[in-house]
């Protein structure tokens, strides 16, 4: 879940860390290099910082890194299948 720093509130009394801090890493599987692209475009467009790491392009497996308003570190991570999953 996304939360507004309101809403988070209501679950602790914790202080919300400052956007300079890094927490956490959340990563998420994505279904192809385009869906890691606009994942990456999104958060850049909605308050986030788009490729805040270099972009990872190993032919078989593609990822960028972006940050959200609040600082978390998510990653969109592309990879091919390995071919033996496509054999019967």
């Amino acid at each position: 879940m996304l939360l507004s720093h309101a809403k988070w509130r209501t679950f602790t009394t914790r202080p919300i860390p400052p956007s300079t801090s890094s927490e956490v890493a959340l990563n998420i599987s994505c279904g192809s290099r385009a869906e890691v692209d606009a994942l990456n475009t999104a958060a850049g467009q909605h308050g986030g910082r788009a490729d805040i790491n270099p972009v990872e392009d190993h032919g078989s497996m593609y990822g960028r890194d972006f940050a959200d308003p609040d600082g978390h570190i998510w990653g969109a991570m592309w990879m091919e299948e390995p071919a033996a999953l496509h054999t019967v």
